[in-house]
């Protein structure tokens, strides 16, 4: 694929980027697995995440010594609600909605940015830092803030637990930690760690805000077996969407993230590639674990029928999943819903070319969710 055409760029030196919220031996990890090959432009800005970094572990350590023991007695009630589905299924829109009960827990974006220290923090540096974010994301244009719900993955790179997220910092370089996609690969030790650290992120949210915590990452959905077994009573949405869509809209996805939070300028050759194997090795891995989550537990939802109704549709996800009451939830949904009228997602035209290879290579993703008629 050609390099970078100027659609996104490195943010400005005062923004914040992912790796400034990192641990630092965290970001030294990712920086040694790469051997360092941060491109010369960029030095500057590594300079000062890894700086951060250093801060950012000695907030941390301040933190584990004062809520070592209260974390210690949290016990999270009820098991969690993980939205799950490729990226770009419309799983953030799904996860903003739930976000709205006051009886959810959903991590944000400032958690998971610095998830080190962010019960030490958040009342003071979070109000002092609000200028660091961009005002809307760049791969949709929604609408960004410190409190927006936040993939928990993002958490767990900052934290130093090795994540396929990651890749991110160097996209020019073979895509990294997938092994810890399933975690049946690895060992027992770092099954544990990675166990640990998640539960102890989790523990933080909850003793922050407590209620049903609401998680949404696409990598979940690799995880369902070891959600299942650390969360027996968990509930999972499954977002589909028109593959075509999801295609195109996740290439641009990776191009936005490689551009605006690597360490080098991504030249995006294998990029294709990558989104359809990863798509496939989603969708089959799901399938093959999805008889594990017991009956009325694991509901799909397309993304179309969602855009179109999104407070009925909600609502029949509380129904299905047997939430709790949606009265207490659906005015503050209706508000989002007339917050957000005029909001128009990217478009995304497909050549007949990538129409073919897309069906030829998802075609059982295709059949799986009736979208061979669409």
């Amino acid at each position: 694929m050609p390099q970078a055409d100027g659609e996104f760029s490195p943010p400005p030196w005062y923004q914040a980027a992912i790796w400034s919220g990192a641990d630092f031996w965290g970001l030294v990890r990712i920086l040694n697995s790469n051997r360092w090959r941060v491109s010369p432009s960029y030095w500057p800005g590594c300079s000062f995440d890894l700086a951060f970094a250093l801060a950012n572990s000695g907030l941390g350590a301040v933190q584990s010594l004062l809520y070592r023991s209260p974390l210690k007695h949290v016990e999270m009630q009820p098991d969690p609600v993980f939205v799950i589905g490729h990226w770009r299924t419309g799983t953030t829109l799904l996860h903003e909605l739930l976000a709205l009960d006051p009886r959810h827990t959903c991590p944000t974006n400032y958690q998971c940015f610095v998830p080190r220290h962010f019960l030490l923090t958040e009342r003071w540096l979070k109000p002092l830092t609000g200028f660091a974010l961009p005002a809307n994301r760049p791969p949709d244009q929604m609408r960004l803030g410190w409190d927006s719900p936040q993939e928990d993955e993002f958490a767990l790179c900052n934290l130093g637990v090795p994540s396929p997220y990651a890749t991110i910092a160097f996209p020019n370089d073979p895509p990294a930690f997938m092994e810890y996609l399933t975690l049946e690969s690895v060992s027992a030790r770092q099954r544990e760690q990675w166990q640990q650290a998640w539960l102890t992120f989790l523990k933080g949210l909850y003793h922050r805000k407590p209620g049903r915590m609401v998680l949404k990452s696409p990598t979940h959905t690799f995880r369902i077996p070891v959600l299942l077994e650390m969360f027996p009573e968990a509930r999972f949405i499954n977002l589909v969407r028109h593959p075509t869509t999801v295609f195109l809209s996740t290439v641009r996805l990776w191009k936005s993230l490689f551009s605006t939070h690597g360490y080098q300028t991504p030249r995006f050759e294998g990029l294709d590639e990558f989104v359809f194997d990863t798509f496939m090795q989603m969708h089959e891995r799901l399938e093959a674990t999805r008889g594990l989550v017991p009956p009325g537990r694991l509901i799909d939802v397309r993304y179309e029928e969602l855009v179109e109704d999104l407070v009925g549709t909600t609502q029949s996800i509380y129904e299905r999943l047997h939430l709790d009451d949606f009265d207490q939830a659906q005015p503050l949904i209706q508000e989002y819903v007339a917050a957000h009228r005029d909001y128009q997602p990217n478009r995304h035209q497909a050549t007949s070319e990538v129409e073919a290879d897309v069906y030829a290579r998802w075609k059982p993703y295709f059949k799986k969710y009736g979208y061979e008629s669409r």
